[in-house]
């Protein structure tokens, strides 16, 4: 299978995947160590309202577990790895994030589990809004439901 990636803006995305999509940032290479730089509606197809991120999960725990009616976000294992899973309602998609320089975008309206973190995995999430419970939906019988309405 021919692998499909295109540039946009400088930077390479694979499309292979039909859910998710990992970006592959820039990465500045160093002696002295690398860096790495995320710049909303540059790097990420949005402009950045909010940051957090996830560490210090147990062994066995998972996090996410929920969809946003409006939010996207940009998830990057700045530390160790951890696997995704991305629900549309009829197909899953699994990720394995282990590179502090590819994100993982996640569009709204899409169910994520976030699950097998190494130890000191950190994940970071950057988010195009802020905080609104409003936005969340945490029960997955209501997430289906309402993808069957819509369908």
């Amino acid at each position: 299978m021919k692998q499909a990636i295109i540039k946009n803006k400088n930077r390479y995305i694979n499309m292979n995947k039909k859910i998710g999509r990992i970006i592959n940032l820039k990465k500045i290479v160093d002696p002295r160590g690398n860096l790495t730089v995320i710049e909303g509606e540059t790097d990420v197809p949005f402009a950045i309202q909010r940051v957090y991120w996830v560490y210090d999960v147990p062994a066995g725990e998972y996090r996410g577990g929920h969809a946003h009616k409006n939010c996207r976000e940009l998830l990057v294992a700045l530390s160790g790895s951890f696997q995704v899973t991305i629900d549309n309602g009829t197909e899953k998609e699994t990720y394995l994030l282990n590179h502090p320089y590819q994100g993982l975008l996640i569009e709204a309206g899409l169910w994520r589990t976030l699950d097998d973190f190494s130890s000191g995995a950190v994940c970071m999430v950057l988010a195009s809004d802020p905080f609104e419970e409003e936005d969340y939906i945490r029960e997955y019988e209501k997430f289906i439901k309402g993808k069957k309405v819509k369908g």
